[in-house]
Order: structure tokens, then sequence, then C-alpha cells
């Protein structure tokens, strides 16, 4: 039946996105997050629990929660972690509790996770919105781990490696954002042009946890 012309055409807010930022180490995933924060964007913005050693310039509880081990385990048998996996021997998570909380109040959630762990959320949450950032080559990537001066020789080996095994994974992806050299504020007008697509959808995502 078509509409009549009183046919309303507003609708509801849509409900909230699920949104997983995620892509080839060294992308500058952090970078986009970091302008998007600063310009507060309307987002809640999940931070990861890791075990990783806390770098100088990082703050705990902004950057990342830094826990021991055993806290990482004990909330793993507890149920608190959406995802996690072991990357390059440290543990990561994305903390199950604060991306309910935001999806319940009706607030995006915005996560950072490898690309193992946005494998893992495709098939808890089907519906969450994954995008895929990438400097314009796998050179990009070398230029930007030597200029941030913190992988080892031979830890930059292992993540060239595993950012060619990432590539592939591509298609598990909804969208590609190209974050190239000066190009940062482009990166972030592009996803934030996703999720205000995303928002006009005719058939809004339905997110269930």
């Amino acid at each position: 039946m078509k509409p009549s012309r009183s046919t309303p055409l507003d609708r509801p807010a849509p409900p909230p996105l699920f949104i997983v930022l995620s892509g080839l180490s060294g992308a500058g995933k952090d970078a986009v997050l970091s302008c998007l924060k600063k310009e507060r964007y309307p987002a809640r913005f999940i931070v990861t629990a890791t075990t990783r050693p806390r770098r100088p310039a990082e703050k705990d509880g902004v950057d990342y929660s830094f826990v021991t081990t055993e806290k990482f385990q004990k909330m793993i048998a507890h149920n608190e972690l959406l995802e996690w996996a072991n990357v390059y021997g440290n543990f990561y998570g994305v903390p199950r509790a604060p991306v309910k909380e935001a999806l319940n109040n009706g607030q995006d959630a915005i996560v950072k996770v490898d690309v193992q762990g946005a494998a893992t959320i495709k098939k808890i949450a089907p519906e969450a919105v994954l995008i895929f950032l990438t400097p314009p080559s796998i050179d990009g990537i070398v230029r930007r781990l030597n200029s941030r001066s913190t992988e080892s020789a031979a830890e930059m080996g292992l993540r060239i490696k595993t950012a060619e095994a990432e590539l592939s994974q591509l298609h598990l992806f909804d969208y590609k954002v190209i974050n190239g050299d000066g190009a940062l504020e482009k990166a972030v007008s592009d996803m934030k042009a996703i999720i205000m697509a995303e928002k006009c959808r005719v058939k809004p995502r339905e997110i269930k946890l």
C-alpha cells in the first residue's frame, strides 16, 4: 500500500549503534578516536582492558584499563568481557558492562579492537558496525611503526606479517576508511559520515548483546 500524503515521514530517533573500529596496527585508530573525543562526539568510548605494560604517555582508564594477568583471568571467568584475545603475548578485552549500559541508555558505543576481536564481536553482535582503518599501503604501516619507536626489530617483523594476514580479513567489515599521511582529518570525517549514514537507514540495526 502506498503511503498517503498525510503519512508522517519522520520517525523516532534510531536505536543506538555499536561501532567497532579496527584495522592494522599503526593505522591511527587511537588518533581517530582522540579527535572524536576532543570534538565531544556524542558516543560512549569504551576503554579496553589489557595486561600490556603502560607506555609513558598513556593514562590508565583513558587509553586502556591496565590490569594484571590475574585480574584479567578473573574477568574472563566471571564473563565480564565481551571479547578477549592474546595479542603479541598480552591480553586485551572489551568489558561487557559499559557497552550494554551505553546501548541501554540510547547512546552509541564505540570500541577499538584488533581484527581478531572484530571477528569475534561480529559473531556475537552481527548488527554491529565494523569499520576497518588502514593507511594506503603496508609501507605506510612500516613508516608509522618506525616513527613510534616502541617495537623491537622482531616485534616489527611480526606486526608486518600480522598486518598482511589481517588485510585478508577485510571482507568481514562493513566499511574501509583510508588514513593517509597528513589526512587524519579526512579519516575522522569519513568515520562520522559512516555513522550518520547508518542512522539514516530505512531499516535500522538492532543490537542485541
